[in-house]
């Protein structure tokens, strides 16, 4: 692989072109010409041509040329004519420099300086190093130096630290000590799998006797046959590093750092990119890369012939790597990843605070950073979105929080029978807040005809979801699209015709539901949200789904009270292409949440997995979450719950009827 090529530009100077016709003419007629010559031949390259206009050795001199590319791994090479001066047979010329140090890097500019003399071949340029730049003796060389910062932090909300330092492992080289840099390099390159077209631009310019860190490897990665491979090329090294890199917690919101899992990612960065740099794969990682990598400081340095460095020719600082606050809640975090641990399968747990929207946690049960559905999954709700039902039912006036919404066995709507969920029925004259405590399916589609979709969609769109906002990072607020059929709306009015929401969407609109106000989300502090990104809702109609999700908790599950206080919930079963789908949605002292489990319908007879976790969450949340304690085990939370059958009788806890969600 050769060096790059320096490219055909043209040169700063009207007379350039004339001055070398003038040249074919008449062999150095003046000291402009010589000078112009020398310039064009040197910018385009041509350096055995360029040595012709100098008195020195032709070879060396095309040779100290060509060097200078190389040591700086020029991408290309600009000159401007300057002032010249002439007493007698001598002269001195200035000239403008203008070397650009390659992609990610500065040009360097400066004045270089060139004496002339008259001989018998016309005016000749007195060759030195000096030429190359003024401050070169004859017994150095130019090298890049280039010095890495140390990647930034991800805080929570109270300034806690979000990454962990990992040793891993640098594969890099000793430049003077590689019998062939190129060769080297793109073996080493080829072993690790990488492009070596950014090794190579580092390790050409780099002083000979500095290690440069060229790939970052972790764990697993690295093995004996790796590290003995890697030591058998020419001049490799390999040396162990301190580096941010691995979350300690949400794994997918904070994303991964290059080194982490995969390679190649020089093509994956949105900005300048130097080998041996830290790459943010995904996540917040990825999206505030620059914050938290920084800028390397780079150096144009004269070396020794034993490689010491003499003398900093120039220098551009970087810009130092920052931290970026988030709002997330550690304790938080970890109360939440500790209720995931039990489930089956996928599931996810969003929680924020009621009073502003801020994320405390957003958990995934993969651990995966890939998996981002807790804030950008398209989801069925089922009954959990019949706390938005109960507002639209109000704010339409299809029902008032005094009136009767009979709750039967059944109702058959545009040709479909609605059930609810355990086949029975609320006796006596139960409200629409009785309705919602025991998850009425019959009770909602009955009210569709009067409330509409109009009113089901304004409703939803009160409590933010299909609001328009913005994250640093993917997220989906969900979606509201109701045809226009009657079982379209009574469908809509349980959670299921045209309506997809993230479990993001939905603990935020429950937070809407806790605070009277709904709230944007927050993540990143300094990035939003909009200062109007607010909607305020009427609190006479909110206390009646506020009594509905307290009685619901209280009646069907008051394994959630075991913690004290009063907690506010809504639990459902529902399906979406062939998964059970089990949602808890609620709040508790200022922090709303939603849990969603992804379950195999065949394990779903008995446990109601979403509030199995919403249980191990809040008794994280109020006894903390001791190191090396997971959640109940998958059988233990198949036990059957606590709940009665949704059937006439006595009531319980003085109410009038009975029932269940499931």
């Amino acid at each position: 692989m050769s060096p790059r090529p320096l490219g055909r530009l043209t040169a700063a100077g009207s007379g350039l072109l004339l001055a070398a016709t003038l040249a074919a003419c008449t062999p150095h007629p003046s000291p402009e010409v010589a000078v112009r010559s020398f310039l064009l031949a040197w910018q385009d390259g041509n350096h055995a041509e360029a040595a012709t206009y100098t008195d020195g050795d032709p070879e060396q001199v095309a040779a100290a040329l060509t060097d200078m590319r190389e040591q700086l791994d020029l991408a290309s090479l600009r000159f401007d004519l300057g002032p010249i001066s002439r007493e007698g047979e001598s002269a001195d010329a200035e000239f403008g420099v203008h070397a650009d140090l390659g992609i990610g890097d500065p040009t360097w500019n400066y004045t270089g300086r060139m004496p002339l003399e008259w001989g018998p071949d016309g005016w000749r340029i007195s060759w030195s190093t000096s030429v190359l730049h003024p401050d070169l003796s004859e017994d150095e060389r130019l090298a890049i130096s280039y010095e890495s910062q140390e990647r930034g932090q991800i805080l929570d909300r109270e300034g806690e630290p979000l990454v962990t330092a990992d040793s891993v492992t640098a594969f890099g080289v000793l430049p003077g000590e590689m019998e062939d840099k190129e060769a080297g390099v793109t073996q080493l390159a080829e072993l690790l799998d990488e492009d070596p077209d950014p090794l190579l631009n580092r390790v050409r310019s780099a002083p000979p006797e500095q290690f440069q860190p060229l790939v970052l490897l972790r764990g697993s990665s690295v093995d004996g046959k790796l590290l003995s491979e890697a030591g058998g090329i020419s001049g490799v090294d390999t040396r162990e590093v301190e580096v941010n890199m691995t979350p300690s917690v949400a794994p997918f919101l904070l994303g991964e750092v290059a080194g982490t899992a995969e390679h190649r990612v020089s093509s994956r960065v949105p900005g300048p990119y130097r080998a041996g740099d830290t790459v943010g794969l995904s996540g917040l990682q990825n999206i505030f890369q620059h914050e938290l990598a920084g800028s390397g400081t780079t150096q144009v340095v004269s070396l020794d012939r034993a490689g010491g460095i003499t003398d900093v020719l120039e220098a551009w600082e970087g810009e130092r790597s920052g931290v970026i606050g988030t709002t997330l809640d550690i304790e938080v975090q970890r109360a939440a990843e500790n209720a995931l641990q039990a489930l089956p399968g996928d599931g996810y747990l969003v929680a924020v605070d009621t009073a502003s929207g801020e994320i405390l946690s957003a958990a995934s049960a993969s651990g995966n950073t890939a998996d981002d559905n807790a804030f950008t999954g398209s989801y069925v709700p089922g009954g959990a979105f019949t706390p938005v039902s109960t507002l639209a039912a109000l704010e339409s006036g299809a029902a008032g929080p005094d009136d009767v919404v009979p709750c039967g066995y059944s109702t058959e709507i545009g040709g479909r029978t609605f059930v609810n969920p355990s086949s029975g029925f609320l006796s006596g004259q139960p409200d629409l807040a009785r309705n919602l405590a025991f998850s009425c399916n019959v009770g909602f589609a009955d009210l569709s005809a009067d409330v509409g979709r109009d009113a089901v969609a304004a409703a939803a769109e009160h409590l933010g979801i299909g609001a328009e906002w913005q994250l640093p990072v993917p997220a989906s607020s969900g979606t509201v699209s109701i045809g226009g059929e009657d079982v379209d709306v009574a469908s809509a009015m349980i959670g299921e015709h045209g309506v997809r929401v993230s479990p993001l969407s939905m603990a935020l609109a429950t937070a809407a539901i806790a605070d009277g106000t709904w709230h944007a989300p927050t993540l990143v502090p300094e990035e939003g949200p909009a200062p109007d990104s607010e909607t305020t809702l009427d609190e006479t109609r909110l206390e009646v789904v506020r009594e509905g999700m307290r009685d619901a908790v209280a009646n069907r599950m008051p394994q959630l009270l075991a913690t004290g206080g009063e907690v506010y919930g809504q639990a459902a079963r529902t399906e979406q292409d062939g998964t059970a789908l089990h949602w808890f949605v609620g709040y508790k002292d200022g922090v709303a949440f939603a849990v969603l489990a992804e379950v195999d319908p065949e394990m779903t007879q008995w446990s109601q997995y979403a509030v199995d976790a919403a249980g191990t969450f809040l008794a994280s949340m109020a006894n903390g979450v001791p190191a090396g304690e997971s959640g109940p085990t998958p059988e233990e939370s198949a036990a059957p719950p606590n709940e009665a059958d949704l059937t006439g009788g006595e009531g319980i806890g003085g109410t009038d009827a009975q029932g269940t969600g499931w």
